[in-house]
């Protein structure tokens, strides 16, 4: 009976493990295939990309790039103005979602072209994409933080901006209850790296009346946040020196 409950014992354990292995195993191809298909460009409707630069950078200034969409295009005007004599404020601003190559690839080409050192690099993305998932971003995140990183030089400060809300949701499109599921998603990736926010969904549900469509702010909201992003900028630029 002894050697019985012996023996049970080592096959059963044999068999659990065995178990484990082929969830784990699973678990690891599901994630790889969801990667995969994250690693497909979905082009929208429009897709564009927008690069812009200080006309004559004064060398003597810190670098500063404004990574995002059409809301960072918005507010990027008033961040420049707000940082005149402090730096150089440099733009790329696409619709390419996190999930999409092109993305990454338009990161490449921006560093290629403007070659240039940036001390803080203030960055988002998480308005477009709706054909991704969830999942899907949150796999692909990590790329995107690498290529954030990279283009930083790795000395640059990093700055992650939260997707502000919209609206009106969109089923299965532009939703609140998904942009905030992405904002989790990067700050639960941001927080084990020691990266700061700027939180422009807070500040922006205070402002709900300030809406030029669905998505966009007017010219009043897009100076609100220019302001706090400027702000957020000179403090990062005051801790790197």
């Amino acid at each position: 009976m002894i050697w019985n409950q012996t023996f049970l014992r080592y096959h059963c354990g044999r068999a659990a493990r065995r178990m484990l292995v082929v969830c784990a195993a699973a678990i690891c191809i599901l994630a790889s295939n969801s990667f995969a298909v994250a690693e497909k460009s979905i082009p929208e409707e429009i897709e564009w990309a927008w690069y812009a630069r200080p006309v004559h950078p004064n060398a003597t200034l810190p670098n500063v790039l404004l990574l995002g969409d059409s809301i960072c295009r918005n507010y990027y005007p008033r961040v420049t103005e707000q940082l005149a004599g402090v730096a150089n404020v440099y733009l790329l601003a696409t619709s390419a979602s996190i999930g999409d190559p092109r993305l990454l690839a338009q990161i490449r080409e921006f560093e290629r072209l403007e070659a240039v050192p940036f001390a803080v690099v203030h960055f988002n993305n998480g308005m477009h994409g709706w054909d991704y998932s969830e999942m899907q971003y949150r796999l692909a995140f990590p790329a995107f933080l690498r290529a954030v990183r990279k283009i930083g030089k790795g000395h640059a400060v990093l700055i992650w901006t939260s997707t502000t809300p919209v609206k009106i949701d969109k089923p299965e499109r532009a939703s609140n209850d998904r942009i905030a599921a992405r904002n989790a998603i990067a700050l639960s990736a941001l927080e084990r790296q020691n990266i700061a926010v700027d939180d422009q969904h807070a500040l922006m549900i205070q402002h709900q009346n300030l809406y030029a469509d669905t998505v966009h702010y007017n010219a009043a909201g897009s100076e609100i946040q220019g302001d706090q992003a400027a702000v957020v900028i000179r403090n990062a630029l005051k801790v790197r020196k």
